[in-house]
């Protein structure tokens, strides 16, 4: 039966195209991998290759034409001993027509119809029909002994079942592992590469959701190693810490409105107090960083500012009364998070001892649970690193993370007008913008530099 060619998804937002040029005219032979058409995309104009051989039999939509629905028909191939007076059965209506008028692609993959919405609701929506079934005359789609769909197209169908090739052992070298004539042409039975499709776990498969995904996905893991075959690699296995890393962060991007907020703030005053402090708690063996500082000041301002000491809850914000503030804390393959609770009342000495003991049982990945969850708060510190200023991503479901940079020598303009050197921070604020509206962020930026700015109040 003669093969729908599908208008394409070339990029991972594309829901219609211009198909601004056709490469081939009716009754050119093509085989896989040949140019079919150019089609502009919401991203650039970009070449459409042929998957299957055949002859093209109809062009559905002319060139020029603009809208164009993914999924939606937009040539006729023609498979050998096909003829034009078999193209009545393949065509399909014109795109506005409903899901019905999509006909499915024998061999599209799973992932792809949830991504591009085949059927319009992300099923199976039009299976193919088996050969008694009068309206199609197409053999029905194999499977694998665990009821797996096999994607080939439907001239590798019909070379494998002369050849009595068991599918299912077929490597496929089409797009996402599509099997096409060249893998079934020179394959024996018995001989075949299983696919990798096969090798990838069900769970996968079983884990997706049946609703579109709220942002598109990237490439899959195997059209990212094919981009880099002919590269030397090394591939590392994400653990469950990554992998908890990569899914939450990735969440955050996608779905937390994020606005930054930047300001400068002079250390001067705070380094000078730091150091008289440090020199009446030598005794104690106690010795405060420019961190634990920083801690406290966020820790006020959240009180000074109670509106912004928020989360976000789904439905609602949570207002919380104690500072809890969380600060990240970089350890092999990853971080962690350690939450000092009620930062607020806490001294000085206190945060500076309990922050130690955190951040060295975070790096033995010793924590509980209950001492990295929570909090509202966070602070991300890549001063030591050398780093001026930097943008950090909010950990959900906080409303609100503090990205500090180093303290550096900087010519500063002061009240009178005088040109001299200070010690200066870069910070940035990166607020949910669900949680915190601009004035209230600016709010809270504005106390942290002030209890910074003027250390001994933080005492009072």
């Amino acid at each position: 039966m003669p093969t729908q060619i599908l208008m394409p998804a070339l990029s991972p937002t594309m829901e219609e195209g211009t198909l601004a040029k056709w490469l081939v005219k009716e009754g050119d032979t093509v085989s896989s991998g040949d140019l079919l058409a150019e089609i502009e995309t919401d991203k650039a104009t970009m070449e459409f290759e042929a998957v299957d051989e055949g002859v093209i039999g109809k062009i559905l939509v002319p060139e020029g034409t603009e809208g164009v629905k993914v999924n939606d028909p937009i040539a006729v191939l023609l498979e050998e001993g096909e003829s034009a007076d078999d193209i009545g059965a393949a065509e399909s209506k014109a795109p506005e027509g409903d899901a019905s008028s999509h006909t499915e692609p024998a061999d599209a993959p799973e992932d792809l119809k949830a991504a591009e919405g085949y059927g319009r609701d992300g099923g199976d929506a039009q299976e193919e029909k088996p050969k008694d079934d009068g309206a199609s005359g197409a053999e029905s789609a194999p499977r694998t002994e665990d009821g797996e769909r096999i994607f080939a197209s439907p001239l590798a169908r019909r070379i494998a079942k002369d050849k009595g090739l068991d599918l299912s052992q077929v490597k496929g070298s089409g797009p996402r592992g599509r099997i096409v004539k060249a893998d079934v042409e020179g394959a024996e039975p018995g001989k075949a590469e299983a696919p990798k499709a096969a090798q990838a776990p069900k769970a996968a498969a079983q884990d997706k959701p049946a609703e579109k995904a709220p942002a598109p996905a990237g490439a899959s893991a195997d059209a990212v190693m094919k981009m880099y075959e002919d590269r030397e690699t090394e591939e590392v296995k994400l653990d469950g810490m990554r992998r908890t890393i990569a899914a939450r962060l990735t969440e955050a991007k996608q779905t937390v409105p994020h606005f930054y907020l930047r300001r400068d703030i002079k250390l001067d005053a705070l380094m000078k107090f730091r150091a008289q402090l440090n020199k009446q708690l030598e005794s104690r063996g106690t010795k405060l960083s420019v961190n634990d500082f920083i801690i406290k000041a966020c820790a006020l301002a959240l009180q000074q500012v109670p509106d912004a000491n928020a989360v976000w809850a789904g439905d609602r914000i949570l207002k919380i009364k104690p500072s809890d503030v969380a600060v990240a804390v970089a350890i092999e393959g990853g971080l962690f998070t350690p939450v000092l609770r009620d930062a607020d009342s806490r001294s000085l000495s206190s945060l500076s001892s309990q922050m130690k003991d955190l951040a060295k049982r975070a790096r033995d990945k010793k924590l509980a649970p209950h001492e990295y969850q929570g909090g509202s708060f966070a602070i991300s510190n890549l001063g030591m690193f050398g780093i001026d200023n930097f943008d950090a991503v909010i950990n959900p479901p906080h409303g609100a993370i503090l990205a500090v940079g180093a303290g550096v020598k900087k010519p500063v303009v002061d009240e009178d007008g005088a040109v001299g050197v200070a010690t200066v921070m870069s910070v940035t604020l990166s607020v949910d913008h669900r949680v915190i509206d601009g004035a209230l962020g600016a709010q809270l930026l504005a106390a942290i530099v002030e209890n910074l700015e003027n250390p001994m109040v933080m005492l009072a």
